[in-house]
Order: C-alpha cells, then structure tokens, then sequence
C-alpha cells in the first residue's frame, strides 16, 4: 500500500526531471547551436563535442532514471555534480560578465537562472539522500528482493 508520500514524491521527480529531459532533447535536436553556445561561453573548441555529449547524457539520462526511480539517488547525485560546473561556467560567470559590461538585464537573467540551478541542487540533494519513494522502479525491486528472500527463507 502506497502511503500519502509516494504520490508527491512521484510528481515531484517527474517535476524536478523534467527539465533535464527537455533541455537533453534539445540538444539533441540542436547540437550545432548547442555547441556554438558552449564555444561562446569559452569552452576550449577540443571539449564542446565531447562536453555536449556528456550534457545529452547526464540531462536526458539521468533525467528519465530520476522520473521513473531507477538508480534515482545516483542519478540525483550525478546530476547534482554536473550542475555544479554548469552553473558556475555558464551562468555565475555570465552574471559577472554582463554586470562589467553594463547589462542590468542580462545579469538578472543569469542570476536566476545560477538561483534556479542552485533549487535544482537542492531538490537533487534531497533525492539523493532521501530516496524516490514507493512508487519508483528502485522501490519496487527492492521490495520484490524482500520477497524473495522471505519466500527462500
């Protein structure tokens, strides 16, 4: 029997993944604007290809084992550490650049968008220590190995 948090916790997931997902689709659908963004963000032109793979990968990924609580705290974890670089590369220093050159508009974009990176990290951060809840994937495979190892008992 699911208790009264697994249904948040299931929304919650597919809520807090669902961005990742959009945004590795995206990239998919757009490598080459994809990685015309990375080049003028000051990636080295060796590390965009392999740099938006590792994106596609993490955000579309990650993304989807978050939604259905595969592997959900790993992923969580995985993808807490990536938005690490990703906020500080793209848009910490992309606030401080537009506020050197005058830009009230662009840094306040770039603020929210390091503020909205920073909630993410601490939705990822609660997953990842807390679990996807019972209605995941992972839930329902250890709860099966429950059963088997009281059934073989």
């Amino acid at each position: 029997m699911e208790s009264l948090r697994d249904v948040p916790a299931l929304v919650g997931r597919i809520f807090l993944a669902l961005i990742f997902v959009l945004s590795g689709l995206n990239k998919v659908m757009n490598l080459g604007g994809t990685a015309g963004y990375m080049m003028q963000a000051g990636i080295p032109t060796n590390l965009i290809y392999p740099a938006l793979y590792l994106s596609i990968a993490v955000e579309l990924g990650c993304g989807l084992l978050v939604m259905a609580g595969l592997r959900a705290r790993w992923a969580a974890l995985i993808m807490f550490l990536w938005l690490i670089p990703v906020t500080l590369l793209f848009h910490v220093a992309g606030y401080y650049h537009a506020v050197q050159q005058h830009q009230p508009m662009a840094a306040l974009t770039q603020q929210v968008m390091y503020l909205k990176n920073i909630a993410m990290m601490g939705g990822l951060l609660i997953l990842a220590a807390m679990g996807p809840g019972g209605l995941s994937i992972d839930c329902r495979s250890s709860a099966a190995g429950v059963t088997v190892a009281r059934h073989a008992a």
